[in-house]
Formats: structure tokens, C-alpha cells, sequence
């Protein structure tokens, strides 16, 4: 990245002999260039980074999001939706549930950074296989529906990979116990908002219900912490933070390759788990 050279580039023997005039002459100049050290790499969360260890991590994986479906096949008023509605909540839902499924089955996440190909690397490959360069840039904007079924791999960003282990870290201090999960769950699942639904109105009461339920446990169990039903709601606001394209990269990707979701989800929601 450009900020990394100009580091290396201020780091010179030259660069500090003709900079050592500069600073006698101007000490405001100096002051400024401390400022703009001290700031660090403006980048560093966009690097990419891989799991350290993505058999385990991705068998992990898998293994919650079957027991996440499973757990929502259980759920009676679901069952009670029409199959278009259920495979739309699902398709909206599964990858919040997974995180929340990672966060209760206390599951950890063990990145190393990806080494990404220099530049030379890049022209001799891409003139070697008769294609234009790519110009670098900010990474594309990510879908919240998962990968498709093409298209080359995007390893996830280091701010990405940190918002959801700052998830995991807040659901471990908060020591979620079961039933609240499942209310967490179900608030997550039952998402009136959104497009395509024909069951509105059912399935925001759903909704409704599920934090009902969450306030009522909150209050019951947690009588001494009357500020525990928000942060419990600060968590759920987490999880948007985090999108699925994301967790379909990480956790699938590396185990199954271009994997498109939508039809891996309708066949496990069809299947008995």
C-alpha cells in the first residue's frame, strides 16, 4: 500500500539526512510528521487474512450450522410458514445464527495474515495469461446473501475477520446462557422487514414474542442487572456489522470452493437434520 512505501521510503538513510535540514528549519514541520506517523497505517484492516487453521475451523463450522437448522426446523411456528417464507427468512438469517451458534458452542478463530501476490507477480501472470491488470483498490462491497457459485476467492479483510471476533468476545463476557441464545435466535430469524414476505404481520408477532420472552428470562434470572436486556439487544445490533458474504468465504469456501449457498441451504432446510 501506498502508506507502507512512504514508511519505508522516510525510513532511508537519504530521506533522514535531507529531512534532519527540514526539521532545524521548521520545527511546525516536525510536529506534523510526528502527528502523521503516529496515526500508523490507515490500511492495516484491510489486509487479508486467512484461517490459521481452516480444516478445523470450517469442520467447526459446519458442524454449528447444521445444528443451527436443526434447531430451527424445532422451532413449531416456523414449521407453520409456507416453504417460500421459511427458505427467505433462512436465506436472510443463517449467517447471524451461525455467529451466534459460534458464540454459544464457544468456538475460537485462529487467523494468519494472506500473503497477497507483489505486483510483478501480478503483471507477469496476468499478461502471461493475456488478461488486462486489475487496478488495486478498495475491496468490493459485499453482498449480505452469500457467494454465488463463481467468481474467483476474496479472502476476508482484517477489520472484517475483527468484527466478528469482537462478537464472539462480547457474547463471551456477557456469559449468554442457553435460553437467551434461543431468543437471540429467534428475534434474528423472525425479521419482519424483509422484501418478499407474505406472512408480515405473523411473523413480526414472532418476532415480538421472542423478545418478550428474552426480557421476561432477563428479568427473572438477571433481577440485580437492569441494564442486561440492552446489552443483550447491543449484541444483536453487532451482527449486522457482519455480513454473510464474509462467513461464506471463511468458513465454506476453503472446504467446498465456489459454493452457492442459496442451494446448499434449501437442500439442508428440505433434509431432516
Amino acid at each position: 500500500c501506498r502508506c507502507c512505501a512512504d514508511s519505508k521510503r522516510h525510513s532511508s538513510i537519504l530521506y533522514n539526512i535531507l529531512r534532519s535540514d527540514e526539521r532545524v528549519a521548521s520545527p511546525l514541520g516536525t510536529g506534523t510528521r510526528r502527528g502523521q506517523a503516529s496515526r500508523g497505517c490507515p490500511c492495516g484492516s484491510r489486509r487479508r487474512v486467512a484461517l490459521r487453521s481452516p480444516q478445523v475451523a470450517c469442520k467447526a463450522a459446519s458442524a454449528v450450522l447444521v445444528k443451527t437448522l436443526r434447531f430451527v426446523q424445532n422451532v413449531p411456528c416456523f414449521q407453520e410458514l409456507p416453504l417460500e417464507e421459511q427458505l427467505l427468512l433462512v436465506r436472510s438469517g443463517w449467517a447471524p445464527l451461525l455467529v451466534l451458534g459460534l458464540a454459544q458452542e464457544r468456538v475460537h478463530l485462529e487467523t494468519v495474515e494472506s500473503a497477497e501476490p507483489s505486483m510483478l507477480q501480478r503483471i507477469l501472470t496476468t499478461r502471461r495469461q493475456g488478461e488486462q491488470l486489475p487496478l488495486r483498490g478498495p475491496a468490493p462491497e459485499r453482498s449480505h446473501h452469500g457467494i454465488g457459485g463463481g467468481g474467483s476467492p476474496h479472502p476476508p479483510s482484517a477489520g472484517e475477520i475483527q468484527a466478528i471476533k469482537g462478537f464472539l468476545a462480547k457474547c463471551w463476557s456477557l456469559d449468554i446462557s442457553t435460553k437467551e441464545y434461543a431468543y437471540l435466535k429467534g428475534t434474528v430469524l423472525f425479521n419482519p422487514d424483509l422484501p418478499g414476505l407474505q406472512c408480515t404481520q405473523y411473523i413480526e408477532g414472532l418476532q415480538r414474542e421472542a423478545q418478550q420472552a428474552l426480557n421476561e428470562h432477563v428479568r427473572l434470572i438477571h433481577r440485580g442487572d437492569g441494564a442486561r436486556f440492552a446489552k443483550l439487544n447491543v449484541v444483536l445490533a453487532l451482527l449486522r456489522s457482519i455480513h454473510a458474504n464474509v462467513i461464506a468465504e471463511l468458513f465454506f469456501r476453503p472446504i467446498i470452493g465456489a459454493v452457492n449457498m442459496d442451494d446448499m441451504l434449501l437442500e439442508m432446510l428440505c433434509a431432516k437434520l
